[in-house]
């Protein structure tokens, strides 16, 4: 107990889903190697499911710290999670979660933190950090790309979004105005969530690559923008299933096979699988393919998938439901492609590993996202139809462009040069990071 006093602590409150919880943890981890120490503070379902990525290395410096939402009858505590969650179900939790404000003031005034990191649309966390006078500061999970034309789409402004490579087509217009639309309570709150962090605001970036969209985002929000860098989950050791896996990619050729997942929250439509499965099939490549379905959706992959399919493609194609260990697959040598929905922390992946991208996003933030992995070279967007719709002659042309094609050597090239420069600036960016935090508590 003696040793924490001589720390700074910090309570971080990430959103409950695996893509914000993830990046939070390791900057934790990160941080508790310069003598910080964290409290990671989520509901009892997500901590369970990071126990084991919690070391022997860090188990002294990193409590993991449970949040009980309140008690809903369509909402019970295996659905305190983004992960698995039938998606009309998405707005209940947000709500539950702005709702356990009291609890979470009660562990604030228990814990006694120097400092609260919060994640995107939690003013809620900051209000409750300084009431009981502890500095708050906002943590992004998302690029800084994405971040500043978020900002600049809401101002009341005739100017154009400075940086035209960053866009979004109608279709992806409407599913983001559908999506904010049906965010509950006030519709601001990403917005106040900004203007509460105090002085700064970490993103999660590098300014290698989004330098000038980090300092519009400075101008806009009149804060320092901090990059906190690519904060890529260490790999953890292997089970049985994970030896399947890689015992299979052994197999392979250097760079013939593609790696296809969506993130842990996004659930392909029946339609959206048979247009990605028809597209491998056509592509004529090796792939390892992750499903994912809503919990308690009886759905088996063999009937999700066309008639016969997994009989036609075989040792070509390893279909898998649920989870796959993705950074170890990532690294593999066979690895020459990745079917990403761009969720930023696989853009990241992605790039730290140098494997170029076939960028197919699905809602939000991705499409912003598929527009900078076009912009600075390190992948290729398989193209919709106008509607929006996957075309699996299109999703088959683009994998065998990046993974085959003279025409894709551009793209492969450039995916190994922008890995090296980022592993080569190792913590970089997390010196930054101290020095802001320290003179922030310090200043208390």
């Amino acid at each position: 107990m003696e040793a924490k006093k001589n720390n700074i602590s910090v309570l971080m409150l990430p959103w409950l889903a695996h893509g914000h919880i993830s990046p939070f943890l390791e900057l934790a981890k990160k941080l508790t190697n310069r003598n910080f120490h964290i409290y990671m503070c989520s509901t009892p379902i997500n901590l369970s499911s990071i126990k084991k990525n919690v070391t022997k290395k860090y188990s002294q410096s990193i409590e993991l710290v449970e949040l009980h939402l309140p008690s809903l009858p369509n909402l019970p505590p295996h659905y305190h999670t983004t992960n698995g969650l039938p998606p009309h179900l998405m707005n209940t939790l947000k709500t539950a979660f702005e709702n356990a404000s009291p609890n979470f003031s009660k562990i604030l005034q228990t814990l006694k933190p120097d400092l609260v990191i919060y994640d995107y649309n939690q003013p809620w966390a900051a209000d409750s950090a300084s009431s009981v006078n502890i500095p708050a500061v906002q943590f992004l999970t998302f690029g800084a790309a994405v971040v500043s034309l978020a900002i600049h789409m809401s101002e009341d402004t005739e100017d154009k979004f400075p940086f035209p490579e960053i866009y979004l087509h109608e279709y992806e217009m409407l599913s983001l105005k559908e999506a904010v639309k049906e965010a509950p309570g006030n519709k601001y709150s990403f917005d106040e969530a900004i203007r509460l962090s105090r002085d700064i605001i970490l993103v999660k970036t590098c300014r290698d690559f989004e330098g000038k969209y980090i300092d519009y985002l400075s101008n806009l929000v009149s804060k320092k923008i901090v990059p906190v860098g690519s904060l890529v989950q260490e790999s953890i050791a292997r089970d049985d299933h994970d030896e399947e896996i890689i015992q299979w990619l052994d197999k392979k050729e250097k760079c013939s096979t593609v790696f296809v997942s969506f993130g842990s929250e996004y659930f392909l439509s029946k339609e959206d699988i048979f247009a990605v499965a028809r597209g491998l099939e056509r592509s004529k490549v090796n792939f390892i393919w992750v499903i994912r379905f809503p919990q308690g959706e009886r759905t088996s992959i063999r009937d999700a998938l066309p008639e016969g399919y997994l009989e036609r493609v075989g040792e070509r194609g390893m279909v898998i439901e649920g989870w796959a260990p993705q950074a170890t697959i990532l690294q593999h040598p066979s690895i020459g492609g990745f079917v990403s929905h761009c969720g930023w922390s696989s853009f990241m992946e992605s790039m730290k590993f140098g494997v170029p991208i076939i960028a197919m996003p699905m809602h939000i933030d991705q499409p912003m996202n598929a527009r900078l992995v076009e912009y600075i070279r390190m992948g290729v967007e398989a193209a919709r139809d106008e509607d929006g719709k996957l075309q699996s002659e299109e999703i088959a042309n683009t994998i065998r462009k990046v993974l085959v094609e003279e025409s894709g050597e551009d793209v492969r090239n450039k995916a190994k040069e922008l890995s090296e420069k980022m592993n080569a600036k190792g913590d970089e960016e997390i010196d930054g990071v101290v020095e802001e935090l320290v003179s922030l508590c310090s200043s208390k």
